[in-house]
């Protein structure tokens, strides 16, 4: 049985072992040394296991530019958010292209960047064309800012694994997922993106998705977020609480995504969608407003992105999805692709209204979230709140 190839047709792996790993942990002791932020972090595993393939390591200058304004590397494959590695002036000045830069998170050595060459990034260019603003309110155009204006590429070399102590059962690389579907006899594999706990809108899609496809991947980003964001452990058991109940154990996997969220609508859909494909995922959901926050981009912005690529250079297919609801007057779950009915019969609520309602220990409406989801995420408010609150 043959999966989806990854994108540029080998799943790339740049992490060593035996006398080529101690050779390097060895040699690491003499380089100069960058302790890498969350987001490098993760990019730094990622790159390494093929998540990110045909990536093998942080960006070039003539790829980062390519990315940037046309989404495509300079050899003109799809990509469409740039990879890099970000540093001060300080950090870049005694770096020697050509040398070795020893990698660290915290006092743990994880790798090696082979630097090929450093270069000056224009951040606010950046930002007005993989954010489409220069907006600081967004968060994305936020960490750009925050962090170096120079940028280091080169192939990296991976030798120990981030500390990732959270989640062990479900952290899968690209190979073991891709085994996972192997040994289930799935060809046709749908993922589904989620920085959020599911509720009834997105299994409803999920399900529609898996009625054409061998099985699921429901792939949680338990990378970086906003600090508003739904905390991953919260997330986690509330995936692990509906899958119990309501999903076919033998047609669904869940797994995590090690990445940091972009929140760069249009742009990061795209990018997902190659990374799920790398998982070997032949199928992924974009939803209404993928990736998206605030204002920045308009509803269905992520659908209309992928008419910028032809079918066969992405690989991927993707099944796109308006905004869904429960009707009373259809009595399920729908869309406004299926229910003719108006606003007053849909049960939707607000995401204030959520909060307000699991700050009360209320359930919210079955037809919006199912109890067990609802339960996680009251007991989640109730032990984050103050001593005596």
């Amino acid at each position: 049985m043959k999966l989806i190839s990854p994108h540029g047709g080998v799943l790339v792996n740049r992490e060593v072992a035996g006398a080529d790993r101690a050779w390097l942990v060895e040699a690491a002791a003499e380089l100069p040394a960058l302790r890498l932020g969350a987001r490098a972090v993760s990019d730094l595993e990622l790159i390494a296991t093929g998540a990110y393939s045909p990536l093998e390591g942080f960006m070039s200058e003539a790829d980062y530019v390519s990315v940037r304004d046309h989404m495509r590397l300079a050899n003109g494959l799809v990509w469409s958010l740039p990879i890099t590695l970000a540093v001060t002036e300080e950090e870049a000045a005694p770096l020697r292209t050509g040398r070795d830069v020893a990698l660290y998170q915290g006092r743990r050595l994880l790798g090696v960047l082979h630097l090929r060459e450093k270069y000056v990034r224009d951040r606010r260019r950046e930002a007005e064309q993989v954010y489409r603003t220069t907006d600081e309110a967004h968060p994305g155009v936020r960490a750009i800012y925050a962090e170096g204006e120079w940028l280091l590429g080169g192939r990296v070399s991976l030798v120990s694994r981030p500390e990732n102590p959270s989640f062990s059962a479900y952290w899968k690389d690209p190979a073991e997922t891709r085994e996972l579907f192997r040994q289930r006899g799935w060809r046709r594999v749908v993922a589904f993106q989620t920085r959020n706990p599911v509720h009834r809108a997105h299994e409803y899609i999920q399900k529609c998705a898996l009625e054409i496809a061998d099985g699921l991947l429901l792939h949680p980003l338990v990378g970086e977020t906003k600090s508003d964001d739904i905390p991953a452990d919260v997330r986690m058991l509330s995936y692990e609480a509906i899958l119990t109940h309501y999903y076919p154990a033998a047609r669904t996997i869940l797994a995590v995504l090690p990445a940091a969220m972009r929140y760069a609508g249009p742009r990061e859909a795209v990018f997902h969608a190659l990374v799920r494909k790398n998982y070997g995922c032949s199928h992924f959901i974009v939803g209404r407003d993928h990736a998206g926050v605030g204002s920045f981009y308009g509803t269905y912005d992520a659908h209309h992105v992928f008419d910028e690529f032809e079918t066969e250079e992405l690989g991927i297919t993707p099944l796109f999805f308006d905004h869904t609801f429960y009707c009373r007057a259809c009595g399920a779950m729908a869309s406004s692709k299926t229910c003719p009915h108006d606003a007053g019969q849909h049960v939707t609520l607000s995401g204030t209204r959520v909060r307000e309602l699991l700050g009360a220990g209320q359930l919210p409406p079955v037809e919006f979230t199912r109890p067990e989801v609802a339960r996680v995420l009251i007991e989640a408010q109730r032990a984050a709140q103050p001593a005596g609150a």
